[in-house]
C-alpha cells in the first residue's frame, strides 16, 4: 500500500472514532509522519499505534494526537504551551491551529532532532527548549492551551498556574499505566473544572534534567 492510500486509511479510521475537526485533521493529513520515525517504523508509520523515537520515548498513536489537540479546542488566536516535545510530530500539529506554540523537551538530542524539523517543515511559530516540562515557561505565562505528553499523578502545579483564565490543559494522569486517564482542565474564575476523556496508556513525566 503506497503512504497515500495508508494516510488516507488512518483518516477514514480516525473520523470512525469520533474524531470530527476538519481542521485537526487536515493538520495530521499534511504532516508526514513517516518524517518522525526511523527508517525501521516507516512501512508502519500510518498505523494506528505508537513508534520508538528513543530514549524510553514514543511518537503518539495518531488517534490520540487527534483526540488531545480536538479536546484543547486550539484557536487560531492562541498561545499553546505543550511539554514533551518528543519527535515534534505533535508540535507540529498544534503550531498549524494556533498563534504561537512554545514546547519544552528535557531530552537534548530529542529536541534537536524535533527542531530541524521545524526547520525542514518551515514551520516558524514554534518556539523550543531543552528544560523541565514540570516547570513550564513561566516567563511566557500564562498560556491559553496547555499539552501534557506525558502522564503525571496529578497535574504540576507550576503549570496549572500558567493557564489562563478560560484556559484549557489536556494531560494523562495516573503514574500507573494501567489506571491512566487522559483528563481536560478548564481553568475558571473559581478555580478548575476537570473532565476524564478515555483511558490512555503514556511514558511518565520526569522532573529534571537527564543526568
Amino acid at each position: 500500500m503506497t503512504i497515500e492510500a495508508s494516510k488516507i486509511r488512518l483518516l477514514m479510521e480516525l473520523r470512525r472514532r469520533g474524531i470530527t475537526d476538519t481542521a485537526v485533521l487536515s493538520a495530521i493529513e499534511r504532516i508526514p509522519r513517516e518524517k518522525f520515525v526511523t527508517e525501521t517504523f516507516q512501512d508502519q508509520a500510518y498505523e494506528n499505534i505508537a513508534l520508538p523515537i528513543g530514549y524510553n520515548q514514543t511518537l503518539s498513536q495518531p488517534y490520540i494526537v487527534a483526540l488531545m489537540t480536538e479536546s484543547l479546542k486550539v484557536g487560531d488566536r492562541m498561545k499553546v504551551l505543550e511539554i514533551g516535545t518528543g519527535s515534534g510530530y505533535q508540535a507540529l500539529v498544534l503550531a498549524k491551529l494556533c498563534r504561537r506554540l512554545y514546547t519544552i523537551e528535557r531530552h537534548k538530542p530529542l529536541l534537536e532532532q524535533a527542531k530541524a524539523r521545524f526547520d525542514l517543515f518551515s514551520q516558524t511559530n514554534i518556539v523550543a527548549k531543552c528544560d523541565d516540562g514540570t516547570k513550564g515557561w513561566q516567563e511566557q505565562a500564562p498560556f491559553d492551551r496547555i499539552m501534557i505528553t506525558a502522564a503525571a499523578e496529578d497535574v504540576p502545579p507550576a503549570l496549572a498556574d500558567q493557564l489562563a483564565i478560560g484556559g484549557i490543559m489536556v494531560a494523562p494522569i495516573g503514574e500507573d499505566k494501567s489506571s491512566q486517564f487522559l483528563i481536560r482542565v478548564t481553568r475558571t474564575e473559581e478555580g478548575f473544572d476537570v473532565e476524564e476523556l478515555e483511558q490512555v496508556r503514556f511514558v511518565p513525566l520526569i522532573p529534571d534534567l537527564p543526568e
